[in-house]
């Protein structure tokens, strides 16, 4: 190896390090939720977080648009996609009506979106709303839990929180950073692929974690958005502890997307005393007249 060489090596390394360093404190402040003056109307919860804006949100939820068209004509296809006229997709597009008339709240461009709810046959215990609020439910979830309407008005909360909260754009960002920087450090220290491949499972188990940080902000907004809109938020522990009865062998809390129920439901136990008031406002009852919930399983939660 020549003296020259030898020398832009190190001054490579030194450069490409301290972008690493850059990246990752771009990540790791964007993480930090930043803090709102103390109000007790709803919950308090940060800004979104400041890397997603290195994806075009415009872009991103065009695309998100084709593919749920392109889900929704599969489904179809299929004989899966439930018609307008159908029990089941009235009530949800009810109670996502109600839910999303206070969506602005958290994103003004939710304004803008082209709001769509649909059902699909499916014994899957999952929904999901993607950015520009295109919404999913399968049946499965609804049918398997036995969800009531204020739990179903919960589970909607929840995911149309992760669209106002725009945590797939954040997600998208921060998956490129990830991956730029792990293959980049494979490429300095001279792994190889099976280096690559130890390198990349670190960086996923990273991004397991700002999924899961991803969900409990997703909790906490839709706890405030169903309340506001009517719906008991005490629904969300029942929500809860039916899908962790309904999940036994699902993988440790660290190895996944999701906290574990029992994770979540003391979160959302400490947010009532901001979500109850709300809740009984929208009823038009004094916070301290509200009486148990009380749903088709389990006991009765004060």
């Amino acid at each position: 190896m020549s003296p020259a060489r030898s020398r832009t090596l190190p001054a490579f390394g030194r450069i490409a390090a301290a972008l690493l360093l850059a990246a990752a404190g771009l990540v790791a402040s964007a993480s930090a939720p930043a803090q709102q003056p103390a109000t007790p109307d709803g919950v308090q919860v940060g800004k979104p977080s400041t890397v997603a804006r290195l994806v075009p949100a415009e872009q991103l939820e065009r695309m998100a648009g084709e593919q749920y068209a392109q889900m929704m004509r599969e489904a179809a296809g299929k004989g899966a996609l439930l018609p307008a006229e159908h029990p089941q997709v009235q009530r949800s597009r009810r109670i996502a009506r109600e839910v999303i008339a206070h969506a602005q709240r958290f994103n003004p461009r939710a304004a803008q979106w082209r709001w769509e709810v649909n059902v699909v046959a499916s014994p899957q215990i999952n929904a999901f709303c993607m950015p520009g609020g295109k919404i999913g439910i399968y049946t499965g979830i609804v049918d398997k839990l036995r969800l009531t309407d204020d739990e179903l008005a919960m589970v909607i909360g929840h995911e149309v929180a992760h669209a106002l909260r725009e945590h797939a754009r954040e997600r998208v960002a921060k998956g490129n950073l990830t991956e730029m920087g792990a293959g980049l450090v494979s490429s300095l220290l001279g792994l190889g692929d099976l280096g690559r491949m130890a390198v990349g499972a670190g960086a996923q188990l990273l991004t397991l974690n700002f999924s899961r940080e991803n969900e409990t902000d997703a909790d906490l907004v839709g706890l405030d958005l169903a309340a506001r809109a009517g719906y008991d938020p005490r629904a969300a522990i029942r929500v809860w502890e039916k899908m962790g009865a309904a999940s036994k062998g699902a993988p440790p809390q660290w190895l996944s997307t999701h906290p574990a129920s029992t994770t979540r439901i003391a979160e959302i136990r400490r947010h009532l005393g901001e979500t109850l008031p709300l809740y009984a406002r929208a009823r038009g009852l004094p916070p301290g007249s509200l009486k148990p919930y009380v749903s088709n399983w389990g006991d009765p939660i004060p």
